[in-house]
């Protein structure tokens, strides 16, 4: 039993999946108290956040298996994933596509019963990082372009989640700006938190082809991209306080995070050694929690 559920886990990226969740299911609670506070709803409705997060829990994971799957001949040749259940022969690819497909399906179901985008959002997420995002990995660093479009999609889908049948009647109040900013913030994030994985893994990505790294190797002009995308990051994570929907507080955070994060990043451009670069990647893990955080616990406050 302990060895199914440490391979399901493993199948599924259970520590991907569930910050996955956890920014839609912030995104989710932010629309819903913009609700609250105009009266539209009473309170929050945490029957519909749990429908939330076990669909979108579904969802993500079925991207995960349907990626571990077109690459389990790749996963046998690299470190840090030959011993997942389908490389390491625990598994076959018809058990996993089988789960895969149950999970895509059960999710999507899940989340269309909010409401209609946020199903083919679901959907049309899992169709571009399996069968886009995946195959472009070995081609070309734009792959990093492409796979940070379904991974900043949980706060837009947890944010028009939080709207469920009411969208409709709704339509002018929704303040859909709300949602292009929380998407732009974690499409942004994730190219230095793409490229510092890159940058730590290139040794062992390089055994299965994968071309990352935005020169496809560890230098100067790719750590450079890394630092600038830093910077770009912080005018982003600026515009929830310029637009008016947070506060003071969550812009100082926001630039506290945003400065220690680009001084790492410039670390590793003057040094381009491996420990800058694990410092970068170990930031960007808790960056965009602390600015999601923040910015609930702002709404929380108003």
């Amino acid at each position: 039993m302990k060895q199914y559920l440490s391979d399901f886990s493993k199948l599924i990226k259970f520590r991907l999946s569930f910050t996955v969740v956890f920014s839609a299911s912030i995104s989710f609670l932010i629309g819903q108290k913009m609700q609250v506070g105009r009266g539209h709803i009473p309170s929050i409705d945490w029957g519909n956040w749990l429908i939330l997060i076990a669909g979108g829990f579904l969802v993500t994971a079925a991207a995960n298996c349907f990626n571990e799957i077109i690459e389990k001949d790749l996963d046998k040749l690299m470190s840090r994933t030959k011993d997942r259940p389908m490389p390491g022969g625990r598994m076959t690819t018809g058990q996993g596509l089988i789960l895969g497909v149950f999970m895509a399906f059960s999710g999507t179901w899940l989340l269309g019963h909010l409401n209609l985008e946020t199903g083919l959002l679901s959907v049309f997420s899992i169709l571009l990082y399996a069968f886009a995002y995946t195959p472009l990995k070995r081609k070309s660093p734009i792959a990093v372009f492409v796979g940070a479009i379904p991974g900043a999609l949980p706060p837009l889908i947890g944010y028009l989640a939080a709207f469920g049948s009411l969208k409709a009647e709704m339509f002018h109040e929704i303040d859909y700006y709300i949602a292009v900013i929380l998407f732009l913030i974690q499409f942004v994030w994730q190219f230095p938190h793409f490229w510092a994985i890159a940058w730590v893994l290139d040794d062992d990505y390089k055994k299965a082809g994968f071309r990352l790294l935005p020169t496809k190797k560890r230098d100067k002009t790719s750590a450079l991209l890394t630092f600038l995308s830093t910077l770009i990051l912080i005018p982003v994570s600026l515009l929830p306080t310029i637009y008016g929907f947070g506060g003071y507080y969550i812009a100082g955070l926001s630039l506290i995070a945003g400065v220690i994060f680009s001084w790492l990043a410039f670390k590793l451009l003057m040094s381009r050694e491996l420990a800058d670069a694990k410092k970068v990647m170990f930031c960007s893990f808790f960056y965009i929690p602390a600015v999601q955080l923040g910015l609930l616990l702002n709404f929380i406050a108003k």
